[in-house]
Protein backbone atom coordinates (compact mmCIF):
# COMPACT_ATOMS: atom_id res chain seq x y z
CA UNK A 1 0.00 0.00 0.00
CA UNK A 2 1.26 3.51 -0.77
CA UNK A 3 -0.02 6.85 0.43
CA UNK A 4 -0.85 10.19 -0.98
CA UNK A 5 -0.59 13.59 0.41
CA UNK A 6 -2.63 16.32 -0.81
CA UNK A 7 -2.39 19.87 1.03
CA UNK A 8 -4.56 22.04 -1.78
CA UNK A 9 -8.07 21.70 -1.67
CA UNK A 10 -7.51 22.29 -5.92
CA UNK A 11 -5.34 18.87 -6.12
CA UNK A 12 -8.43 16.92 -4.85
CA UNK A 13 -10.37 17.21 -8.00
CA UNK A 14 -8.52 14.72 -9.40
CA UNK A 15 -9.94 12.12 -7.07
CA UNK A 16 -13.58 13.07 -6.96
CA UNK A 17 -14.80 10.31 -8.53
CA UNK A 18 -12.67 8.00 -6.73
CA UNK A 19 -13.72 10.02 -3.24
CA UNK A 20 -17.63 9.56 -4.01
CA UNK A 21 -16.80 5.96 -5.20
CA UNK A 22 -15.00 5.02 -1.81
CA UNK A 23 -17.99 7.55 -0.02
CA UNK A 24 -21.30 5.21 -0.99
CA UNK A 25 -19.20 1.81 0.43
CA UNK A 26 -18.19 3.90 3.20
CA UNK A 27 -19.92 2.16 6.74
CA UNK A 28 -22.39 4.85 7.91
CA UNK A 29 -21.01 7.74 5.44
CA UNK A 30 -22.74 10.77 4.96
CA UNK A 31 -22.67 14.30 3.57
CA UNK A 32 -19.87 15.74 5.65
CA UNK A 33 -17.47 13.42 4.82
CA UNK A 34 -17.85 14.06 0.59
CA UNK A 35 -15.42 16.42 -1.35
CA UNK A 36 -18.22 18.50 -2.32
CA UNK A 37 -18.91 19.55 1.75
CA UNK A 38 -14.61 19.79 2.50
CA UNK A 39 -14.69 22.13 -0.73
CA UNK A 40 -17.64 24.32 0.90
CA UNK A 41 -16.15 23.93 4.27
CA UNK A 42 -12.19 25.05 3.34
CA UNK A 43 -13.38 27.85 1.18
CA UNK A 44 -15.01 29.25 4.28
CA UNK A 45 -13.46 28.50 7.20
CA UNK A 46 -9.86 27.70 6.30
CA UNK A 47 -7.73 30.30 7.85
CA UNK A 48 -5.22 28.93 10.52
CA UNK A 49 -5.66 25.49 9.23
CA UNK A 50 -3.22 23.35 6.92
CA UNK A 51 -4.94 20.44 4.68
CA UNK A 52 -3.49 17.06 4.90
CA UNK A 53 -5.43 14.55 3.23
CA UNK A 54 -3.93 10.83 3.09
CA UNK A 55 -5.17 8.83 0.08
CA UNK A 56 -4.60 5.11 0.32
CA UNK A 57 -3.79 3.13 -2.46
CA UNK A 58 -3.28 -0.93 -2.90
CA UNK A 59 -1.54 -0.98 -6.69
CA UNK A 60 -3.31 0.93 -8.34
CA UNK A 61 -6.49 1.30 -6.72
CA UNK A 62 -7.38 4.21 -4.28
CA UNK A 63 -8.81 2.15 -1.64
CA UNK A 64 -9.57 4.45 1.10
CA UNK A 65 -9.04 8.52 2.18
CA UNK A 66 -8.66 10.04 4.78
CA UNK A 67 -9.43 14.14 5.30
CA UNK A 68 -7.46 15.65 7.78
CA UNK A 69 -6.11 19.03 9.06
CA UNK A 70 -3.56 21.06 11.21
CA UNK A 71 -5.10 23.73 13.28
CA UNK A 72 -2.91 25.41 15.75
CA UNK A 73 -4.75 26.52 18.83
CA UNK A 74 -4.30 28.46 22.06
CA UNK A 75 -4.21 26.88 25.54
CA UNK A 76 -3.58 28.26 28.75
CA UNK A 77 0.07 26.61 28.56
CA UNK A 78 0.69 27.95 25.49
CA UNK A 79 -0.11 27.40 21.17
CA UNK A 80 -0.73 23.84 20.29
CA UNK A 81 -1.00 22.57 16.81
CA UNK A 82 -3.17 19.25 16.71
CA UNK A 83 -4.13 17.02 13.65
CA UNK A 84 -7.39 16.42 13.41
CA UNK A 85 -10.67 16.10 11.17
CA UNK A 86 -11.95 19.08 8.57
CA UNK A 87 -15.03 19.05 10.70
CA UNK A 88 -15.41 21.23 13.64
CA UNK A 89 -18.54 19.38 14.36
CA UNK A 90 -20.88 20.50 11.75
CA UNK A 91 -22.39 17.31 12.08
CA UNK A 92 -22.49 14.52 14.57
CA UNK A 93 -19.85 11.92 13.46
CA UNK A 94 -16.88 11.26 11.44
CA UNK A 95 -14.13 9.12 9.92
CA UNK A 96 -11.81 7.64 6.72
CA UNK A 97 -13.89 7.30 3.62
CA UNK A 98 -13.48 3.47 2.70
CA UNK A 99 -14.94 0.58 2.92
CA UNK A 100 -12.18 -0.92 5.11
CA UNK A 101 -11.65 2.13 7.59
CA UNK A 102 -9.56 0.36 10.01
CA UNK A 103 -6.67 -1.06 7.71
CA UNK A 104 -7.31 2.71 5.86
CA UNK A 105 -6.74 4.62 8.96
CA UNK A 106 -3.99 2.55 10.35
CA UNK A 107 -1.79 3.22 7.05
CA UNK A 108 -2.48 6.85 7.18
CA UNK A 109 -1.44 7.17 10.68
CA UNK A 110 1.92 4.81 9.56
CA UNK A 111 2.28 6.99 7.61
CA UNK A 112 1.80 10.29 9.17
CA UNK A 113 4.47 9.07 11.89
CA UNK A 114 6.92 8.50 9.32
CA UNK A 115 6.28 12.15 7.57
CA UNK A 116 7.46 15.63 9.32
CA UNK A 117 6.08 16.19 12.74
CA UNK A 118 4.06 19.09 12.37
CA UNK A 119 2.03 18.14 15.07
CA UNK A 120 1.99 18.32 18.82
CA UNK A 121 -1.17 15.69 19.17
CA UNK A 122 -3.51 13.56 17.23
CA UNK A 123 -6.75 14.14 18.17
CA UNK A 124 -10.11 11.94 16.23
CA UNK A 125 -13.13 13.75 17.50
CA UNK A 126 -16.66 12.83 16.52
CA UNK A 127 -16.13 9.04 16.25
CA UNK A 128 -19.07 6.57 16.70
CA UNK A 129 -16.88 3.77 18.01
CA UNK A 130 -19.98 1.82 19.41
CA UNK A 131 -21.85 2.38 15.81
CA UNK A 132 -21.05 2.41 12.29
CA UNK A 133 -16.82 2.78 13.42
CA UNK A 134 -17.68 -0.57 15.41
CA UNK A 135 -13.77 -0.03 17.04
CA UNK A 136 -12.21 0.58 13.52
CA UNK A 137 -10.58 3.86 14.97
CA UNK A 138 -9.15 2.78 18.32
CA UNK A 139 -7.74 -0.48 16.15
CA UNK A 140 -5.79 1.54 14.07
CA UNK A 141 -4.19 3.77 16.54
CA UNK A 142 -3.00 0.50 18.29
CA UNK A 143 -2.30 -1.31 15.27
CA UNK A 144 0.02 1.95 14.90
CA UNK A 145 1.67 1.55 17.98
CA UNK A 146 -0.20 5.05 19.40
CA UNK A 147 -0.75 5.36 22.94
CA UNK A 148 -4.17 6.73 23.06
CA UNK A 149 -6.70 8.73 25.37
CA UNK A 150 -10.02 8.44 24.74
CA UNK A 151 -13.14 10.03 26.26
CA UNK A 152 -16.51 11.13 25.73
CA UNK A 153 -17.53 13.89 23.08
CA UNK A 154 -21.23 14.42 22.54
CA UNK A 155 -24.53 12.42 22.15
CA UNK A 156 -26.84 12.69 19.33
CA UNK A 157 -30.46 11.44 18.96
CA UNK A 158 -31.64 8.51 16.66
CA UNK A 159 -35.12 7.93 15.28
CA UNK A 160 -35.02 4.41 13.80
CA UNK A 161 -37.19 4.81 10.65
CA UNK A 162 -36.88 1.58 9.41
CA UNK A 163 -40.82 0.95 10.88
CA UNK A 164 -44.21 2.33 10.12
CA UNK A 165 -45.74 5.51 11.47
CA UNK A 166 -48.09 3.61 13.51
CA UNK A 167 -45.70 0.91 14.77
CA UNK A 168 -43.40 4.17 15.71
CA UNK A 169 -45.78 6.09 17.63
CA UNK A 170 -47.38 3.05 19.50
CA UNK A 171 -44.25 2.84 20.75
CA UNK A 172 -43.44 6.76 21.71
CA UNK A 173 -44.73 7.43 25.77
CA UNK A 174 -48.54 8.33 26.53
CA UNK A 175 -47.72 11.89 26.65
CA UNK A 176 -45.11 12.07 23.72
CA UNK A 177 -48.35 10.55 21.65
CA UNK A 178 -50.72 13.02 23.62
CA UNK A 179 -48.62 16.05 23.08
CA UNK A 180 -47.97 15.25 19.29
CA UNK A 181 -51.81 14.45 18.49
CA UNK A 182 -53.47 17.68 20.44
CA UNK A 183 -50.32 19.86 17.82
CA UNK A 184 -51.78 18.19 14.84
CA UNK A 185 -55.75 18.88 16.09
CA UNK A 186 -54.63 22.54 16.95
CA UNK A 187 -53.03 23.23 14.18
CA UNK A 188 -55.55 21.91 11.92
CA UNK A 189 -58.22 24.49 13.24
CA UNK A 190 -55.86 27.10 12.00
CA UNK A 191 -56.13 26.59 8.47
CA UNK A 192 -55.36 23.81 5.86
CA UNK A 193 -52.18 22.16 6.31
CA UNK A 194 -49.45 21.43 3.37
CA UNK A 195 -46.65 19.81 3.74
CA UNK A 196 -44.23 19.57 1.25
CA UNK A 197 -40.43 17.94 0.50
CA UNK A 198 -37.94 18.94 -1.44
CA UNK A 199 -35.08 16.08 -2.30
CA UNK A 200 -33.34 16.77 -5.45
CA UNK A 201 -31.39 13.22 -6.28
CA UNK A 202 -28.16 15.43 -8.09
CA UNK A 203 -26.95 15.76 -10.89
CA UNK A 204 -25.92 12.38 -11.78
CA UNK A 205 -29.90 11.94 -12.27
CA UNK A 206 -30.69 15.95 -13.75
CA UNK A 207 -32.32 17.15 -10.45
CA UNK A 208 -29.85 19.63 -8.87
CA UNK A 209 -32.08 22.82 -8.76
CA UNK A 210 -31.30 24.29 -5.43
CA UNK A 211 -34.52 26.03 -5.29
CA UNK A 212 -33.61 29.39 -3.65
CA UNK A 213 -37.49 30.21 -3.36
CA UNK A 214 -37.88 27.62 -0.67
CA UNK A 215 -34.53 27.70 0.35
CA UNK A 216 -35.15 31.35 0.94
CA UNK A 217 -38.04 30.63 2.60
CA UNK A 218 -36.41 28.69 5.21
CA UNK A 219 -34.12 31.23 5.90
CA UNK A 220 -37.13 34.34 6.52
CA UNK A 221 -38.70 31.64 9.17
CA UNK A 222 -35.46 31.43 10.99
CA UNK A 223 -35.32 35.47 10.75
CA UNK A 224 -38.79 34.93 12.07
CA UNK A 225 -38.33 32.31 14.89
CA UNK A 226 -35.90 32.15 18.16
CA UNK A 227 -33.08 31.97 15.46
CA UNK A 228 -33.63 35.42 14.49
CA UNK A 229 -32.45 37.12 17.83
CA UNK A 230 -30.04 33.99 18.28
CA UNK A 231 -26.45 35.25 19.11
CA UNK A 232 -24.44 31.88 18.78
CA UNK A 233 -23.48 32.68 15.17
CA UNK A 234 -24.50 29.23 13.69
CA UNK A 235 -28.15 29.12 12.62
CA UNK A 236 -29.31 29.60 9.32
CA UNK A 237 -30.00 32.89 8.93
CA UNK A 238 -27.27 34.41 10.76
CA UNK A 239 -24.88 36.79 8.80
CA UNK A 240 -22.11 35.05 10.13
CA UNK A 241 -22.79 31.43 8.67
CA UNK A 242 -25.69 32.51 6.13
CA UNK A 243 -22.91 32.14 2.95
CA UNK A 244 -21.59 28.96 3.95
CA UNK A 245 -24.79 27.59 4.71
CA UNK A 246 -26.42 28.86 1.03
CA UNK A 247 -23.20 27.89 -0.62
CA UNK A 248 -23.38 24.33 1.39
CA UNK A 249 -27.15 23.90 0.18
CA UNK A 250 -26.11 24.59 -3.69
CA UNK A 251 -23.09 21.73 -3.22
CA UNK A 252 -25.66 19.31 -1.43
CA UNK A 253 -28.45 20.25 -4.23
CA UNK A 254 -25.71 19.02 -7.20
CA UNK A 255 -24.43 16.08 -4.42
CA UNK A 256 -28.21 14.64 -4.15
CA UNK A 257 -28.20 15.52 -0.49
CA UNK A 258 -30.40 18.44 0.01
CA UNK A 259 -33.58 17.63 2.18
CA UNK A 260 -35.82 20.66 2.47
CA UNK A 261 -39.53 20.58 3.97
CA UNK A 262 -41.72 22.83 4.66
CA UNK A 263 -44.93 23.37 6.56
CA UNK A 264 -47.84 25.75 5.19
CA UNK A 265 -50.71 26.70 7.21
CA UNK A 266 -53.50 28.52 4.98
CA UNK A 267 -50.95 28.91 2.38
CA UNK A 268 -48.59 30.61 4.28
CA UNK A 269 -45.26 29.41 5.38
CA UNK A 270 -44.94 27.87 9.28
CA UNK A 271 -42.36 25.52 9.75
CA UNK A 272 -39.09 24.73 8.27
CA UNK A 273 -36.79 21.51 8.73
CA UNK A 274 -33.55 21.39 6.64
CA UNK A 275 -31.82 18.09 6.78
CA UNK A 276 -28.62 16.77 4.83
CA UNK A 277 -29.29 13.07 3.44
CA UNK A 278 -27.28 10.36 1.98
CA UNK A 279 -27.85 6.79 1.49
CA UNK A 280 -31.31 6.49 3.51
CA UNK A 281 -29.12 8.45 6.52
CA UNK A 282 -30.81 11.77 7.48
CA UNK A 283 -29.10 14.44 9.48
CA UNK A 284 -31.02 17.25 11.14
CA UNK A 285 -29.25 20.41 10.71
CA UNK A 286 -31.43 23.13 11.12
CA UNK A 287 -35.46 23.53 12.07
CA UNK A 288 -37.51 26.79 13.18
CA UNK A 289 -41.40 27.85 13.04
CA UNK A 290 -42.95 31.21 12.68
CA UNK A 291 -44.48 32.03 16.32
CA UNK A 292 -47.00 34.85 14.36
CA UNK A 293 -48.85 32.30 12.19
CA UNK A 294 -49.26 29.99 15.58
CA UNK A 295 -47.80 28.54 18.57
CA UNK A 296 -49.72 25.69 18.89
CA UNK A 297 -47.07 23.18 17.44
CA UNK A 298 -45.89 23.67 13.90
CA UNK A 299 -42.63 22.27 14.85
CA UNK A 300 -43.78 18.94 16.72
CA UNK A 301 -46.69 18.75 13.54
CA UNK A 302 -44.02 18.96 10.93
CA UNK A 303 -41.39 16.83 12.38
CA UNK A 304 -44.26 14.05 12.74
CA UNK A 305 -45.26 14.70 9.02
CA UNK A 306 -41.32 14.11 8.07
CA UNK A 307 -40.67 11.26 9.94
CA UNK A 308 -43.72 9.45 8.64
CA UNK A 309 -42.85 10.58 5.11
CA UNK A 310 -39.39 9.31 5.63
CA UNK A 311 -40.20 5.51 6.79
CA UNK A 312 -42.65 5.74 3.79
CA UNK A 313 -39.49 6.52 1.15
CA UNK A 314 -37.22 3.41 2.73
CA UNK A 315 -35.26 6.16 5.04
CA UNK A 316 -33.01 4.21 7.83
CA UNK A 317 -31.99 6.25 10.60
CA UNK A 318 -33.19 9.89 11.53
CA UNK A 319 -30.12 11.81 13.60
CA UNK A 320 -31.87 14.73 15.25
CA UNK A 321 -28.28 16.40 15.66
CA UNK A 322 -25.94 16.56 19.00
CA UNK A 323 -26.54 18.20 22.22
CA UNK A 324 -30.25 19.41 23.70
CA UNK A 325 -31.48 15.80 24.39
CA UNK A 326 -34.04 16.98 26.56
CA UNK A 327 -35.97 18.53 24.01
CA UNK A 328 -35.76 15.93 21.55
CA UNK A 329 -37.03 13.13 24.67
CA UNK A 330 -40.37 12.55 22.54
CA UNK A 331 -39.12 11.77 19.58
CA UNK A 332 -35.60 9.60 19.67
CA UNK A 333 -35.26 5.66 19.67
CA UNK A 334 -31.92 5.65 20.83
CA UNK A 335 -29.09 8.07 22.11
CA UNK A 336 -25.61 7.15 20.20
CA UNK A 337 -22.69 8.28 21.64
CA UNK A 338 -19.33 9.72 20.25
CA UNK A 339 -15.68 9.84 21.41
CA UNK A 340 -12.58 11.61 20.61
CA UNK A 341 -9.11 9.71 20.91
CA UNK A 342 -6.07 11.36 21.69
CA UNK A 343 -2.31 10.99 21.18
CA UNK A 344 0.30 13.06 22.70
CA UNK A 345 3.36 13.64 20.61
CA UNK A 346 6.40 12.32 23.13
CA UNK A 347 9.16 15.13 21.44
CA UNK A 348 6.40 18.11 21.53
CA UNK A 349 6.91 20.11 25.23
CA UNK A 350 3.53 21.23 25.17
CA UNK A 351 2.37 18.12 24.65
CA UNK A 352 4.08 16.78 27.39
CA UNK A 353 2.86 19.43 29.35
CA UNK A 354 -1.16 19.47 28.50
CA UNK A 355 -0.58 15.60 29.05
CA UNK A 356 0.35 16.06 32.78
CA UNK A 357 -2.37 19.12 32.88
CA UNK A 358 -4.28 16.39 31.82
CA UNK A 359 -3.53 13.40 34.56
CA UNK A 360 -3.30 15.56 37.17
CA UNK A 361 -7.01 16.99 36.62
CA UNK A 362 -8.31 13.20 36.10
CA UNK A 363 -6.88 12.72 39.78
CA UNK A 364 -8.42 15.81 41.01
CA UNK A 365 -11.83 14.58 39.84
CA UNK A 366 -11.24 10.91 40.98
CA UNK A 367 -10.43 11.89 43.94
CA UNK A 368 -12.54 14.70 45.38
CA UNK A 369 -15.47 14.03 42.42
CA UNK A 370 -17.19 16.22 40.05
CA UNK A 371 -17.39 19.52 42.34
CA UNK A 372 -13.48 20.30 42.31
CA UNK A 373 -13.01 19.68 38.45
CA UNK A 374 -15.69 18.62 35.69
CA UNK A 375 -14.89 16.52 32.54
CA UNK A 376 -15.56 19.69 30.48
CA UNK A 377 -12.41 21.47 32.31
CA UNK A 378 -10.50 18.71 31.66
CA UNK A 379 -10.74 18.96 27.94
CA UNK A 380 -10.92 22.75 27.88
CA UNK A 381 -6.92 22.99 27.80
CA UNK A 382 -7.21 21.93 23.70
CA UNK A 383 -11.24 22.01 22.64
CA UNK A 384 -11.43 24.25 19.18
CA UNK A 385 -12.26 27.71 20.23
CA UNK A 386 -14.35 27.78 17.15
CA UNK A 387 -16.69 24.45 17.57
CA UNK A 388 -19.68 25.02 15.71
CA UNK A 389 -22.06 23.54 18.47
Amino acid sequence: MSVIELNEIEGLKAYHADWNRLLAVTPGGNFFQSLDWLQVYWQHFHEKQYLRVLVIRDADEVTGIVPLCIQRLKTKFGSCRILTYPFDDWGSFYGPVSANPEKTLTAALNFIQQSQRDWDLIDLRCVDSNGFDDGATERALEAANLSLKKTSWNQTAYVDLSQNWDEYLAGRSGKARQTYLRSERRVEKEGEIEFLRYRPRGENFGESDPRWDLYEVCEEIARKSWQGDSTTGTTLSHENVAQYFRDTHESAARFGAADLNLLYVSGQPAAFIYNYVFQGLVFSLRMGFDPSVSNKGLGRLLMGRMLRNSMERGDRIYDIGPGSLDAKKYWYTSVENSYRYVHYSSVSKIAKVLQISNRIANWYRDRFSNDVVSQSQISSDFEHPTSQH
